[in-house]
């Protein structure tokens, strides 16, 4: 018995179906603009329910992804020649494609998810969905049939990572195969219907030059940023959202030695190192009971037990700041993290905040005196209005004055105006100071004078 007849479910098999122009066409969603391309909607829409009629979707999935598309191809061959559909063979394959995409892809959304210019996908309710491209945010014509197909979107996401999304948990982070990660969010916390972001990652994530290529930085820049992980400087990455500190983080990978062991924490992974040894580690949120929830500081404890060169913090966000901080300043050198914040000086201020939520009680010098031991670097990412993103400050902490955290300025990026067409203009320039650790990065083998700190 073939796969094909494993998957056909019995009840009502040879019944007689109307026509295919007898059929009412009311729940369709028609989300083209030409008449050639509603009419293809129509032909899709309907050959999917008469293969989901057919097929078991339950068993489908089960199948892989080499027998699901060779069973679907033959189905959507039966099927166009019972209607005596009059369709091309580009236009089958377009078929089967988007059949494939609906049982067990993202439906409407993988086309979107093909795009690398595409960094963020943003479905505000099942026919409203935008992308940002090179940072614009653009209005797509790309819409779902109802918020029923948009929930079994969702759900398909956040069971392949073990999680789940209902009435008594309405939240949920989650992450595709690609690494991108995903929230989504539905009633009766979303009033409109289900919502679902997806923070993509592009085809060029993890190569620093192509980040120089695109005016994020400058060769220099990245040259010091190199000797500075090589070095094993501990860095702290901070900015907006949306800003590409996740981006930079795995770019920093390239940078790390092969020999070293590295581990990461993150609430969700989203993180692809390029190094050969590496474990991820990801938090869990508690369960319909509010039991077994493992926080970033549970795992920060336990990776101290896992002998790790490295430790990479996807972000730092609550509690584990303080085992991160101690971490960084008793042997853990080298280690990494991104932070939410404004400018150097904020992320500081956060890192402070985040010290008292971990329950112990310190004066506020020696709070500083811990962030000063511990962070070398900070860098910070912006992005602009016309969309680009850059690295406007390569800062060091050179230690303390008084109760003040002393930072000095290395790199920075200084804006002069926008040109006629909403393009930001400005230019990168070292600051004409000597880095505190030149000397630390001298013994490392590297070359001082080639990193043009000075202007």
């Amino acid at each position: 018995m073939g796969l094909l007849d494993r998957l056909q479910k019995q009840p009502g098999v040879g019944k007689t179906e109307p026509s295919l122009l007898e059929r009412p066409a009311s729940r369709i969603a028609i989300t083209s603009a030409t008449p050639e391309q509603e009419l293809f909607e129509y032909l899709k829409t309907r050959v999917e329910d008469r293969l989901f009629q057919r097929l078991d979707t339950g068993a489908l999935e089960e199948a892989g992804p080499t027998g699901l598309l060779s069973e679907i191809t033959k189905v959507v061959g039966e099927i166009v020649a019972e209607e005596k559909l009059l369709l091309t063979a580009e236009d089958q394959a377009r078929l089967v494609e988007l059949t494939t995409n609906e049982m067990i892809g993202l439906g409407p959304l993988e086309p979107l998810l093909q795009d690398n210019e595409v960094s963020d996908i943003l479905v505000n309710g099942y026919n409203e969905t935008y992308i940002e491209r090179k940072g614009r945010l653009i209005r797509t014509g790309v819409k779902f049939r109802d918020d029923n197909h948009l929930m079994r979107v969702i759900n398909r996401i956040v069971s392949r990572v073990g999680r789940r999304i209902d009435e008594s948990s309405p939240m949920v982070d989650a992450r595709l195969p690609d690494g991108s990660r995903v929230n989504a969010v539905i009633p009766p916390l979303a009033i409109d219907g289900p919502a679902l972001c997806i923070r993509r990652f592009g085809a060029h994530a993890s190569d620093i030059s192509f980040l120089v290529q695109n005016g994020s930085l400058t060769t220099e820049m990245a040259a010091f940023l190199r000797a500075a992980v090589g070095t094993r400087l501990n860095i702290l990455i901070s900015g907006g959202t949306g800003t590409g500190k996740t981006t930079l983080l795995n770019c920093f990978s390239s940078f790390i030695p092969e020999t070293e062991r590295i581990i990461t924490i993150e609430d969700a992974a989203e993180l692809a190192l390029q190094q050969p040894h590496v474990l991820r580690l990801e938090t869990r949120p508690p369960n319909v009971e509010g039991k077994g929830e493992v926080t970033q500081r549970d795992l920060f404890r336990n990776t101290l037990r896992m002998r790790p060169d490295r430790i990479i913090v996807g972000e730092v966000r609550g509690a584990e700041v303080l085992d991160m901080l101690q971490a960084m300043s008793t042997g853990h050198d080298g280690s990494m993290a991104t932070i939410h914040a404004n400018t150097p000086r904020d992320s500081l201020s956060r890192l402070e905040m985040m010290m008292l939520l971990s329950g112990i009680s310190l004066p506020e010098q020696a709070m500083r005196q811990y962030i000063a031991s511990a962070i070398n670097l900070i860098i910070h990412i912006s992005r602009f209005s016309d969309g680009s993103r850059k690295v406007v400050k390569i800062s060091e902490i050179t230690g303390m004055e008084g109760d003040v955290v002393l930072l000095q300025d290395l790199f920075e990026y200084v804006r002069v105006g926008v040109s006629a067409t909403g393009k930001v203009l400005g230019n990168f320039r070292a600051c004409g100071v000597r880095s505190v650790y030149a000397d630390k990065i001298a013994a490392m083998g590297f070359s001082v004078s080639d990193l043009h700190m000075e202007s």
